[in-house]
């Protein structure tokens, strides 16, 4: 037992964002129209508990569409997908739902736009991240990763004229500001978006963390090691100067991290259910924490349609994971 910390200071916000909702309900809606099993293409969400949780419902998740037996219903993850993905889904006939989160789907846009104008495109994001792959596979050719400043130094487009950026919406707001202002520095004449592409839900739990990190001891993220927003918490709360873990469930806390810490900060990522954020702080207040406190913080009043074919009156209100 410690009886060291005082208080548990909530991030808010926290948690699911209405792209995370949205994706999680239209798989929930799809069982409860089609029946099992429905195949999700990638995690849904970069979430353990909710991809377990969809499971036991009848949910098969595959990477590859050749796993996907002819005429089942197939529902697209929220990071989106490649042309190439689509293409392929279209021709083997399957029953399509595209769970991508809006705002996402702006991005891919908006290079669909750019490429018929003959823009090329820097795209700043982590290699091998799925919304990546999917941004940069809305082109053949012409779109260039840039993950670090440095990277910006060796990029080759092929011309300057017409170059447009565009962000991976998950990433550290800081971050890709500094990117962006290299991108700017050796680009001047670069196109941004009107409205930049990292996310609201990641930016308000960035900005949270910012407030939370300087009045703990302590900050714990709730989010699955996938999870690029949840690993972005983290990152900040120790650049911030705060000791900071990240766990994917309250079995993952350790005891000694608590040893001598007065307050602790606990926040989650945009794909990390309240479920869990609850047992954390069972599991705190167990070893000695005293008081629960929730910040003041922005009220995200955001909420997306769903895809034409699952809004129909007739499905039962799915038990939405929470």
């Amino acid at each position: 037992m410690n009886s060291d910390i005082s208080e548990v200071l909530l991030a808010e916000p926290r948690g699911f964002c209405a792209g995370v909702d949205r994706a999680i309900e239209i798989v929930e809606r799809a069982i409860a129209k089609f029946g099992a099993p429905i195949y999700v293409r990638h995690e849904i969400v970069h979430n353990t508990y909710v991809v377990n949780e969809l499971k036991a419902k009848g949910a098969v998740f595959i990477e590859e569409l050749s796993d996907v037996p002819p005429g089942a219903t197939l529902v697209f993850s929220a990071h989106g997908v490649s042309k190439a993905v689509e293409q392929e889904a279209r021709d083997r006939g399957f029953e399509i739902f595209d769970a991508t989160c809006p705002l996402v789907t702006k991005v891919h846009v908006e290079v669909a736009k750019l490429a018929k104008e003959g823009y090329e495109f820097i795209m700043i994001g982590h290699k091998g991240h799925p919304e990546v792959e999917g941004t940069m596979g809305q082109l053949s050719s012409g779109i260039h990763l840039v993950e670090d400043v440095k990277d910006v130094a060796r990029v080759a487009p092929l011309q300057t004229e017409k170059l447009a950026v565009v962000t991976q919406t998950t990433l550290s707001v800081d971050d890709a500001a500094e990117i962006a202002a290299a991108v700017r520095a050796r680009f001047p004449a670069v196109r941004e978006p009107k409205q930049q592409d990292i996310c609201y839900a990641t930016q308000n739990r960035q900005d949270a963390v910012k407030i939370m990190s300087p009045q703990v001891d302590l900050v714990i993220v709730v989010g699955s090691p996938t999870s690029s927003n949840s690993n972005r918490l983290r990152e900040l709360a120790q650049r911030l100067g705060t000791e900071s873990y990240m766990v994917d469930s309250a079995a993952e806390l350790k005891p000694e991290w608590f040893e001598g810490k007065t307050r602790i900060g606990l926040t989650a990522g945009a794909s990390a259910p309240e479920v869990l954020v609850r047992e954390v702080i069972d599991r705190v207040r167990a070893l000695g924490a005293v008081s629960v406190r929730k910040m003041d913080g922005i009220e995200e009043t955001i909420k997306f349609p769903l895809p034409k074919g699952l809004k129909l009156d007739d499905i039962p209100p799915p038990g939405h994971i929470s």
